[in-house]
Parts: structure tokens; C-alpha cells; sequence
């Protein structure tokens, strides 16, 4: 039976080639639906391994299989992110972005690297455990429709059919050696709404000649608000926010059309279908109130992430062991989104946080912004705890 100390060691041994891989994935990153330089580069790893996997999979996605003793026990899914966002770098290392406009701010390059690190531990110790390790390199985490759907479609959760999948994804509010989960419903849907309205533009001195677009977007725009805030159910959060409104008049010119886009939130799928109801049927009635047009369009985007109470558990008690209690903390739920919600609707899931910062070296930067960067003593850290999460779940 493998220790934990067997884990850690080996984690430790690798720890400078984990910096090396990580280093590389960051400074060559690639947007999502185009990371075909880093798919060659994560199957180059995985064939120097002695891993047999599978290219190509919706678009630039990797798949492979570690059998251990007695294979058909279980099959446990990880599962790693990797495209960048189109965000320039602000850092100043030696591992920058050497892609300007397109930078690795979510911290994707950390989990391909944890996942790895994870799988070059666990194939050698494969006669160690019993049961099959599913890998998963996915493209297009960052991107509706997103890389997880069209890699469900294309059979990723079968061949054979996955029991339980693991996530791990950086936190950088959480100081690094410390871990963090959340069992039930953890991260919010994600829907993207564009309103387009259009109307008789003109001189803003001859409003009686016209339809004001610019009004009737204001009026849409508080309207939607309340009519959110009035009809959400208590007990599920909810969040409507317009980020971007296009009206190209000028001082004394009211704009045929005026575009506002932004994105709808929440965490329960009927109250969802309902908003999105109420949401186009109001912005059309206000429209056509000031005599203008307003078409909705709903991108429907993730859906919630919901963490299996019993795999969450399970990882919880993995982490604790690994790490200590006290540096396992639990987390609030989030509005922000994530495509690996869409596995977690199909098999058991556990997706946790893996903390990156670090005060005193300054690294505090927040996700998606240009001086994102991590505590790289959670490279090892990931690695090490991914690959004693998955011991643990295979024993189940």
C-alpha cells in the first residue's frame, strides 16, 4: 500500500521539472480553441512517461488511461484546463508571456503541470494501487460553448465509463500549503445576454421625431434589475450584471442602434429558465414602449458546479491527511463559473481550490488579471496531493 510519505518524496524528486514545465506553459500560452502548441507539448511529456493517449480529441483535448492491479474496480477522471486568456502580461519574469495579448491569468499552466506531475507519480507506482486513472487535458475552459461539452460528446466520460472525476484549480486568496473545498453547490451558472435596440435615431432636439434607443437601454437596464431582484427565490443567489453598452451617437445625436451585453448568474436551473423568460419578455415590452425594437439573445453558458457530497468528503479527508486540518478550510459558494460543471452533471465530482499566494513575495494578484502569478511551492504541493487525492478515490 502506498504511503503518504512515498508521495511526498516523489513529488519533491520532481520538483524541479515540474518548474521546468510549468515556466514553458506559461511563457508560450495559447487561446482557447487554438492550443495545438501545448497539446503537442503535454503529449511530448506524456509519451517521454511511457503513456499511451489519444490526440485530437474535440479540437486540441488529450485522453489517456494508468491501469493499475484488477482495472475494472474503479476508474477515477482528473482532469486539468489548458488555454490562456487574452490578457497581456504585466509580469516581470523570466517565464512572461512571450504570446503579447494572451497570458496564462487563470492559472491553467499550474494544473496541466499538477496533473503531470501527478500521473508521472502514479504510473510508476501503478502495480500500487488497483483500479484505472482517466487523464483529461482540456481546451477551451475559458470560451462558451466551452471544451468540456465537446469532449463529453465525443465519449471522453466513457471507454471505459468514468466513476468519479477530480478537479484542482488554483485560489490565489488562499495562502499557498493550504487547500480548500465545498461540498453541494459551489459555483454559479453562467449565461451571456446581448440586447440589440433599435429604433429611429436622430437630433436629440427633435425627441417627437425619433425613438430615444439610449432611453429605452436605461429603462431596460433598471428595469431588469428589479424585475431580477423580485422574483429570485430567497434562498438561491443571483446576480444580473450589464458590462458593456454600445450607443455610437454624440452630444446632440440620438444612435439608431445601441448594443448591452453582460451576464446572468444563479445556481438553480428552473429559477434560471424563468429569468431568462422574464429577462427577454421585459426588455422587449420597454422597447416597444419608446417605439423601438429589442432583440435578446441568451447565450446559455455552464451550468452550476455542484461537488458530490460523499467524493467531496472523501477528498476533504485525503487533503487533511495530506496536509494537516489546518490547512484544510472550507469556502464560500461562488458566482463565478466553471466548464468543469459540465462533468460534474454526469459522474460524482470533486472540484477544490489549491492555494498560490504568498504576502511576502508579493503574490496576491487576483485571477484574470495581468500580474497573476503563483507561489510555485504549489506546483509540488498539487502534485503531490492530486496524486494522493486519486490513491484514496480508487480505494472506495
Amino acid at each position: 500500500m502506498l504511503k503518504i510519505a512515498e508521495i511526498k518524496s516523489a513529488s519533491a524528486a520532481i520538483a524541479d521539472e515540474l518548474l521546468k514545465v510549468r515556466h514553458h506553459l506559461h511563457a508560450h500560452p495559447e487561446l482557447s480553441f487554438e492550443e495545438e502548441k501545448t497539446a503537442t507539448y503535454i503529449s511530448e511529456w506524456l509519451t517521454k512517461m511511457g503513456l499511451e493517449h489519444q490526440t485530437g480529441i474535440a479540437g486540441y483535448g488529450i485522453t489517456g488511461l494508468i491501469k493499475g492491479r484488477n482495472p475494472e474496480k474503479k476508474v477515477v477522471a482528473l482532469r486539468a484546463d489548458i488555454d490562456a486568456l487574452p490578457i497581456f502580461e504585466k509580469n516581470n519574469v523570466l517565464y512572461k508571456s512571450q504570446n503579447p495579448g494572451v497570458m496564462h491569468a487563470c492559472g491553467h499552466d499550474v494544473h496541466t503541470t499538477c496533473l503531470l506531475g501527478a500521473l508521472q507519480i502514479l504510473n510508476e507506482r501503478k502495480s500500487g494501487f488497483e483500479g484505472t486513472v482517466k487523464f483529461i487535458f482540456q481546451p477551451a475552459e475559458e470560451k462558451l460553448p466551452g471544451g468540456a461539452l465537446k469532449m463529453i460528446d465525443a465519449g471522453i466520460l466513457e471507454n471505459p465509463p468514468v466513476d468519479t472525476i477530480l478537479g484542482q484549480h488554483v485560489y490565489p486568496a488562499l495562502e499557498v500549503g493550504k487547500v480548500g473545498f465545498k461540498s453541494g453547490n459551489y459555483m454559479a451558472s453562467a449565461d451571456e445576454i446581448s440586447l440589440v435596440i433599435r429604433g429611429r435615431g436622430g437630433h436629440a432636439a427633435m425627441p417627437d421625431v425619433i425613438d430615444d434607443t439610449v432611453l429605452s437601454m436605461a429603462e431596460i437596464i433598471v428595469s431588469l434589475q428589479g424585475i431580477v431582484s423580485r422574483n429570485a427565490p430567497p434562498s438561491v443567489p443571483t446576480v444580473l450584471s450589464f458590462g458593456e453598452v454600445k450607443a455610437a451617437g454624440a452630444v446632440n445625436i440620438i444612435p439608431s442602434e445601441v448594443v448591452v451585453r453582460g451576464t446572468f448568474r444563479t445556481f438553480n436551473e428552473n429559477w434560471r429558465a424563468k429569468a431568462h423568460r422574464l429577462i427577454t419578455e421585459n426588455a422587449q415590452m420597454i422597447a416597444n414602449i419608446h417605439g423601438c425594437s429589442c432583440q435578446v439573445m441568451i447565450d446559455k453558458g455552464y451550468p452550476g458546479l455542484n461537488n458530490h457530497p460523499e467524493v467531496t468528503a472523501l477528498a476533504r479527508h485525503a487533503a487533511e491527511q495530506y496536509l494537516g486540518k489546518e490547512n484544510v478550510v472550507d469556502l464560500d459558494i461562488r458566482m463565478t463559473a466553471e466548464d468543469f460543471a459540465r462533468f460534474a452533471r454526469r459522474v460524482p465530482a470533486c472540484f477544490y481550490r489549491l492555494g498560490t499566494r504568498n504576502e511576502e513575495k508579493g503574490i496576491t494578484s487576483g485571477l484574470h488579471t495581468s500580474q497573476f502569478d503563483v507561489d510555485e511551492k504549489s506546483l509540488e504541493i498539487g502534485t503531490g496531493l492530486l496524486a494522493w487525492e486519486t490513491l484514496q478515490q480508487l480505494k472506495v
